[in-house]
């Protein structure tokens, strides 16, 4: 059921084995946060150490204005669990997730805060660690790179530009968050989150916030084994949880763009322009359903018939580029209308 947005904000703030940040966590909410008509929801994902009794005493403390809620979960079932119970209680008109090990900065939360309940055109704000001009320390060149390498390989598989796809400050409002169904249960909710907002046809902007980077010393959870797991997700939220009409336009798009390599190269050079214009259109079909993908292969069609050899194959380029802006204004056209799924 719809929740009664009778508050502005819940912070929902995934929690395991942090008990050496959660005091100074807590004191930076008072210090951004206290006068707002908000909630705060620390959900305790089966931790082993302290985290559970200090999250437990936070209950009793009287100098703070906000609504303090707790969820404690017996077993650690991962982040992506944490945030979906969370999510459950929450109560507030826009949904803020801040985690717990002060690697990001409370103070960029309460600003990001500020710049969504002030503009009513933006319903979802990611923070970027990438963008920033402000503080940043990270160590680890591995982690920094799988992080980028994974927003570019997102943001050509939905056309949808974002520099840092697994930040963990983000929010969003009321309305997104009734539209899509997360099921991932561990840090690969980053990548569930940001497919299902796109693929719901809302915009991601982003805000610059700082880094502190912290060693495994310092509690760090993340390894090179989620940097593999991320490379399945992103598989897995672009090439598998899709409905019926996307996989017919990606199969249909992926066949007349292995049409369009055709033109290219020969022997094995040709080939390889096949395959390579194959996966170009398997990203197409992601974008443009059948109706107007059918509207790029007439176009490129019609550029076919015109000249031979080099000649064709600027045709056909041409001819597809003004494919593009055509499929793409029908899809804009025809977006909110009955017909939207075939479109």
């Amino acid at each position: 059921m719809p929740q009664k947005n009778n508050l502005d904000l819940s912070i929902i703030i995934p929690v395991y084995n942090e008990d050496k940040y959660l005091n100074d966590l807590f004191d930076q909410l008072k210090l951004y946060f206290n006068d707002q008509n908000i909630e705060v929801i620390f959900v305790n994902d089966g931790s082993t150490d302290t985290s559970k009794k200090i999250i437990e005493n936070f209950q009793d403390q009287v100098n703070h204005k906000f609504i303090y809620r707790y969820v404690n979960l017996v077993k650690n079932s991962g982040k992506g669990k944490a945030i979906q119970e969370g999510i459950k209680k929450s109560n507030g008109k826009f949904i803020l997730l801040q985690d717990a090990d002060l690697e990001l900065d409370t103070k960029d939360a309460f600003e990001m805060y500020q710049m969504i309940k002030n503009k009513d055109d933006i319903k979802c704000i990611f923070g970027s660690r990438y963008l920033s001009g402000k503080l940043k320390r990270n160590n680890y060149f591995f982690n920094n790179l799988v992080g980028k390498l994974n927003s570019l390989i997102f943001t050509i598989f939905f056309m949808h530009s974002l520099t840092d796809v697994h930040c963990g400050l983000k929010i969003m409002h009321r309305d997104v968050i009734n539209k899509i169904n997360l099921t991932v249960n561990d840090f690969g909710i980053e990548l569930d989150i940001a497919s299902q907002i796109v693929r719901n046809n809302f915009f991601i902007y982003e805000y610059g916030v700082s880094y502190y980077f912290r060693t495994k010393l310092q509690g760090k959870k993340i390894t090179w084994i989620d940097g593999l797991k991320s490379l399945y997700y992103l598989f897995k939220v672009r090439f598998i949880d899709n409905d019926k009409y996307t996989n017919i336009s990606v199969i249909f798009s992926t066949i007349y763009m292995s049409y369009v390599g055709s033109f290219f190269g020969m022997g094995s050079g040709n080939t390889l322009f096949i395959i390579f214009f194959g996966l170009v259109g398997s990203v197409l079909g992601f974008n443009f359903r059948l109706f107007s993908s059918s509207v790029i292969f007439l176009f490129i069609y019609i550029g076919s018939l015109f000249g031979e050899n080099n000649i064709k194959v600027f045709s056909v380029l041409i001819f597809f580029i003004i494919g593009l802006f055509m499929a793409n204004y029908i899809k804009k056209y025809f977006s909110k209308t009955k017909f939207n799924q075939i479109i």
